[in-house]
């Protein structure tokens, strides 16, 4: 036993946090989740401007991040040899344990299915990126939303003047960061 192992406590179920490797998280759970482990890998579901148009995208909400419970002395190995974990979360000679209650507040947060679907809500003002068609691409501002025809009025600088185009609700981007809203 190394004294980074010396610092968890002898009756050590918890909560630990894990470094994944890269966009590897849910590789990652599902070994973990055939060796018998509680893994939680919270994730959000977005749309996103692509080459093609909007894309439904689902990601992990921390990055490279999940996390798992079990027993440090019986199975901290088989954590770290696990497929797609890089690390368990130290720092220095500390291995921090999460609290219960922010595994719960997250995942009453994120939900039973550990995802959760941001549902963008365009209001005047709010700054889009278009998707797909003439003016893929270019940014613009909502001028008017207009809900029976699931279509927008937007304002963008095209060709050296403002411009009003209308436009269909499904190829815009709303330009702010996801995680944003939900944090």
């Amino acid at each position: 036993m190394n004294e980074t192992e010396a610092s968890i406590q002898h009756s050590a179920v918890a909560w630990f946090c894990l470094r994944s490797q890269p966009k590897h998280e849910h590789i990652a759970a599902a070994r973990l989740r055939a060796a018998s482990l509680e893994v939680f890998l919270p994730r959000i579901r977005f749309k996103k401007g692509s080459a093609r148009g909007p894309v439904w995208v689902t990601e992990a909400l921390f990055p490279n991040y999940l996390f798992a419970r079990f027993d440090w002395r019986e199975s901290a190995r088989l954590v770290r040899h696990a497929a797609g974990v890089s690390t368990i979360v130290s720092f220095g000679a500390h291995i921090p344990t999460v609290p219960d209650e922010v595994i719960a507040e997250l995942r009453r947060q994120i939900g039973e299915k550990e995802l959760h679907v941001i549902c963008e809500t365009l209001a005047p003002e709010d700054r889009v990126q278009i998707s797909g068609g003439a003016f893929h691409g270019l940014m613009a501002v909502v001028a008017q939303v207009l809900p029976a025809k699931e279509r927008v009025k937007v304002l963008l600088n095209f060709l050296g003047r403002q411009t009003t185009v209308e436009i269909d609700q499904a190829a815009l981007v709303k330009e702010s960061p996801p995680r944003q809203e939900l944090l």
